[in-house]
């Protein structure tokens, strides 16, 4: 009975939808550029960070030092949260 649950939980957790298609992290850099349009910022290592429609991009411009909480998703990095450090 014990080998049948242990079967059953390694089975679930390598199905796992989020283990295998988001990953969470941080970065800190500099802006390089944002891009209005397609609500985006692009940092110094060239990296493209995207944002909600409704992300508050008040008080960001280039040259200004972020740490960048994000997740990625099919390969596009994905905004959480964003802190500027001063």
């Amino acid at each position: 009975m014990r080998f049948v649950v242990a079967a059953l939980l390694a089975t679930a957790s390598f199905l796992s939808p989020i283990s295998g298609f988001a990953e969470s992290a941080d970065v800190e850099s500099v802006i390089r550029k944002i891009d209005m349009n397609t609500h985006s910022i692009t940092l110094e290592d060239g990296k493209t960070y995207q944002a909600s429609e409704e992300f508050d991009f008040e008080g960001l411009k280039a040259g200004v030092k972020v740490i960048v909480f994000y997740t990625e998703v099919d390969g596009k990095r994905v905004i959480n949260d964003l802190d500027i450090v001063k």
